[in-house]
């Protein structure tokens, strides 16, 4: 006697059913702005070497240098409290050059030491600008006077041409990246402090794809560039407050009329929705990333102006889904303060 299981008609699903389904499902599985349906892309520099995109531009400024003289000849110095510092240092390791940096009494422990384990000097001076600009003039002093043949150079984190060269190199990557995964870019989102990297890919966008839609995000709490953006005039980053340290600087005397001749649009996030953008990376995507790598995300998410102009800019486009490329910048986060973020939102 045949047992009731053996009589049982097994059930068979079938490209129909997937069909049925992919109609089903298809307005509840994509994120829609106004009507426009949005794939974002990322482009994770948090994965880079020192955990930021800080290494492009200082290993350019680095290999400029060399074409003047030879490694064993060359001091590079700057000042920094963060990923700059690190970038340098590793940079200088790479290339054979001795480095000098001048770092704040209030750098982290941490970061003080990633920066001597590259093998960089390290001098502290007071958290002030005009500290960290002081010191560095007598170190450079300090160090020309061991050997009046030697070459000492002064290497800023952002407003350099070096730098911006090597910041735009993530737009040529990236653009060439996301047409190999046949997502070809309609936009791309970098966030803005000093405007090195902003400016950098603006710079390559426009011209290897001058279609694209080049956006600045910032936070609400450090709102300069999108200031001067709107005014056409500099306006200075006055006692800033944002949980994003990387982007409390001003924009620069190069940097600053670059983003001007190539952005589009600057956009500003709150610090709520900064953590929330972040919490999202963290819990979905299961990546580390630095708050001020979560600004770009924070205005494709919550931005009301980004939606609006971006329903006007491609209203002749709403059949298909826009790529939108996010520029995730660092990953060096204090994992001891994440949580306390996160209980924020």
């Amino acid at each position: 006697m045949a047992s009731k299981s053996q009589h049982e008609k097994k059930p068979v699903v079938s490209i129909s059913d997937v069909l049925q389904a992919a109609e089903e499902i298809k307005p509840f599985i994509h994120p829609s702005s106004d009507g426009l349906s949005l794939r974002l892309v990322m482009k994770c520099e948090n994965l880079q070497k020192v955990g930021a995109f800080k290494i492009r531009g200082a290993t350019n400024a680095i290999r400029s240098l060399l074409r003047e003289c030879p490694a064993s000849n060359l001091t590079v110095v700057t000042h920094s409290s963060g990923n700059h510092a690190q970038a340098l240092a590793l940079a200088a390791r790479q290339l054979g050059v001795r480095a000098h940096v001048i770092m704040p009494i209030t750098s982290s422990f941490v970061k003080k030491a990633a920066v001597r384990g590259y093998g960089a000097d390290v001098t502290e001076c007071a958290p002030t600008l005009q500290a960290r600009e002081d010191t560095a003039a007598q170190v450079i002093k300090m160090e020309s006077s061991k050997d009046p043949a030697r070459k000492v150079e002064f290497v800023p984190p952002y407003d350099d041409v070096r730098i911006i060269a090597g910041q735009g190199t993530i737009a040529v990557e990236f653009l060439e990246q996301a047409r190999m995964m046949d997502r070809p870019l309609d936009v791309i989102i970098a966030p803005v402090g000093g405007g090195g990297m902003l400016s950098g890919v603006a710079l390559a966008t426009k011209s290897l794809g001058p279609n694209v839609w080049v956006v600045g995000a910032e936070p609400a709490g450090a709102d300069d560039a999108y200031r001067s953006f709107t005014s056409k005039k500099f306006q200075p980053s006055i006692e800033p407050k944002t949980v994003a340290d990387g982007l409390l600087t001003s924009t620069g005397e190069i940097t600053f009329p670059l983003i001007l001749e190539y952005v589009d649009a600057i956009y500003t996030v709150t610090e709520e929705q900064i953590i929330g953008a972040m919490k999202f990376v963290f819990e979905r995507m299961k990546f580390v990333i630095e708050p001020s790598a979560a600004v770009p995300l924070a205005v494709a998410l919550f931005s009301q102006d980004f939606k609006k102009s971006l329903k006007h800019m491609f209203s002749c486009q709403s059949d298909r889904l826009l790529n939108v490329g996010i520029v995730f910048s660092g990953g060096n986060v204090d994992l001891s303060i994440v949580s306390k973020l996160f209980d924020q939102v």
